[in-house]
């Protein structure tokens, strides 16, 4: 995504110093939040069974109630795409039903369906980076690397990509594209670090597994569940050497 306008980073740069750099997202939810998207002019939340847009301080513009399981999601083109899994996350091929849906970011309508089949073990989250969307997902405890699934503009399967991370706890959970780098967000506090052609760089052990989104040079929202995960927030996040990610106004 690239950077936003500078009056959009000024309007969130308003929101961190009142807001001790946070922004909440208005109201509360049936099940957890699951991924964060920005288009620069609002914020999109998917909390599992509700899909939420905000304006850029967390005001409520619209909610729409979605079918379980939907997960992280993405901006193109003004459309948000989200990772949805109707079947079981986790276990061998065959008990998964892995779709993107796509939503009109101005209304939250649905207005298409694709079918992800090749995400065997649940779909649960993408992004995107020049018109190739990368999916993500779940991960049997037997597996000793992450998979990273390609698709084209149109939702056509590209490729398949192994990250050799060993096992993460459920697999991946959030996918962000910026700086040249896939960072991939997963339960347990453990962030991966990939490089344009999906080659793994780093690893951290930092909590990006309920949404990761860049907003303009050397600023990101890191998402996080409170009021027992029925409600969702971020928080202005900068990049860090070696812990991944930390607020934005963390000293070195």
């Amino acid at each position: 995504m690239s950077p936003l306008p500078c009056s959009v980073v000024l309007a969130l740069a308003a929101v961190a110093c009142a807001s001790a750099g946070e922004i909440v997202c208005e109201g509360t939810y049936h099940s957890h939040l699951q991924g964060i998207a920005t288009d620069g002019e609002a914020i999109y939340w998917s909390f599992t069974r509700d899909l939420v847009k905000t304006d850029l301080a967390g005001k409520l513009l619209a909610r729409v109630a979605v079918r379980s399981h939907h997960g992280d999601l993405t901006c193109h083109e003004g459309r948000l795409y989200v990772a949805v899994n109707f079947g079981a996350f986790n276990q061998e091929p065959g008990k998964e039903d892995s779709w993107v849906y796509v939503y009109k970011a101005a209304d939250l309508s649905l207005v298409a369906k694709h079918p992800v089949a090749e995400l065997v073990h649940g779909a649960g989250g993408m992004a995107c980076r020049k018109g190739r969307f990368a999916v993500i997902g779940g991960l049997p405890t037997t597996h000793k690397a992450n998979y990273v699934y390609e698709y084209d503009e149109r939702l056509k399967f590209v490729r398949r990509h192994v990250l050799p991370s060993g096992y993460t706890r459920l697999g991946i959970q959030t996918a962000c594209y910026a700086d040249g780098f896939w960072w991939f967000g997963c339960y347990g506090k453990k962030l991966l670090k990939a490089d344009a052609a999906f080659r793994l760089v780093g690893q951290y052990d930092c909590d990006c597994g309920v949404g990761l989104v860049k907003l303009a040079e050397g600023r990101y929202l890191v998402g996080r569940c409170f009021d027992q995960s029925r409600r969702g927030k971020a928080f202005i996040a900068r990049p860090h050497p070696t812990k991944g990610f930390v607020p934005a106004e963390a000293g070195k």
